[in-house]
């Protein structure tokens, strides 16, 4: 299939099925498929939906992971970030019936499961999010293990708490759950406090034969995610074992898409677009990341988080050099084949071609 033929995710409006409050600040939010989109919402446990919503000329979104069993409606959990024009809307106002744009999922916070395997997560706050739809898949097969290490600051915190007590009830020793919490005692001095470095490698050598985990999990914000993956390391851990996903890697939210071109003072580079067959070049500037200085004039430019971290943005570059500031998204064999988050790509040639069809 062609660049010019392939079909690129549109979003659709859903309707929601079904708002569940798991705390003060987190909701639950299940859609409504018609039948005729199953396919393309057919989704593997630890993708994402990104959510879209348009205000007046504010053109913002979101993507937030499943926490739905493969097979289930697709339901995204929700953790209201303070101030935050999508999140306290999703938290606060959204009801039964009301409709949302939604992309199809994505995202690579997954792997071959039909295999049954021994898995471990190390989450905190909404990073239980993807784990929940990942052990509840998993342990379906009647065979794999799963142990969760979810960290939280207090007790009414702690998202899907029911869901994940049910869990334990239903597949017993085959689910180990250790909940931290960071600014609340418990019984135990190992699971009261911050899950970092120090508290994670107690926790598994006590709990986990590390030697024998086949999945690793990490999701949740980048200093736990950090100390988890040092301590990986230092146990030996093979790098293709190890899964990660970051929330709230700063707390900038994406600028919204505005339409007015603006006029390029200093340094410019010649940057072709490439986007579902069709071909723009424009002068952008080299201290403004592509994606941000391209969307002014192709308002149809794939993006979510903008923080380099979702990985929507995705694109590869065919000609010309260009500076990625930061990647938490791409996997170390897609940059070297040339790919980049273009929300996180500096031109740095005279000229440059990013291809969002590649």
């Amino acid at each position: 299939m062609t660049a010019s033929t392939r079909r690129r995710p549109q979003f659709h409006p859903l309707k929601v099925a079904h708002v569940e409050q798991l705390t003060d600040d987190a909701v639950a939010v299940t859609f409504d498929v018609p039948e005729e989109l199953a396919e393309d919402y057919a989704f593997k446990p630890g993708q994402a939906l990104t959510l879209r919503r348009v205000d007046g000329e504010r053109d913002e979104r979101r993507s937030y992971s499943i926490c739905a069993p493969v097979g289930a409606a697709p339901r995204v959990g929700v953790r209201e970030v303070p101030g935050g024009f999508f999140s306290s809307y999703l938290v606060h106002s959204v009801r039964p019936g009301d409709e949302i744009e939604v992309l199809p999922p994505s995202g690579t916070f997954t792997a071959d499961l039909s295999v049954p395997a021994d898995h471990v997560f190390v989450v905190a706050g909404s990073g239980i999010t993807p784990a929940l739809s990942l052990a509840a898949s998993v342990l379906r097969d009647g065979e794999s293990t799963v142990t969760v290490f979810y960290g939280n600051r207090r007790t009414n915190t702690v998202m899907f708490a029911d869901e994940l007590a049910d869990l334990k009830d239903r597949y017993g020793t085959r689910l180990q759950l250790v909940h931290v919490l960071s600014r609340e005692p418990r019984d135990a001095e190992v699971t009261s406090g911050r899950l970092d470095g120090a508290r994670l490698r107690t926790l598994v050598d006590n709990l986990v034969d590390a030697e024998h985990v086949d999945h690793w999990w990490l999701c949740g914000p980048h200093g736990m995610v950090g100390d988890a993956r040092a301590l990986l390391t230092e146990l030996g851990v093979p790098a293709e074992k190890v899964h990660q996903e970051l929330f709230y890697v700063d707390d900038v939210p994406p600028e919204p898409v505005r339409g007015d071109e603006e006029t390029v003072t200093g340094p410019s580079s010649q940057v072709t677009v490439v986007l579902d067959g069709r071909t723009t070049t424009l002068a952008l500037p080299r201290d403004v990341p592509v994606l941000d200085s391209a969307q002014k004039v192709r308002g149809d430019l794939p993006f979510a988080c903008k923080g380099g971290v979702c990985g929507t943005c995705r694109a590869r570059v065919t000609a010309g050099e260009v500076q990625m500031r930061r990647n938490y998204a791409l996997e170390p064999e897609e940059v070297e084949a040339g790919y980049v988050l273009t929300c996180q790509t500096l031109p740095l040639s005279e000229t440059v071609t990013v291809d969002f069809d590649a």
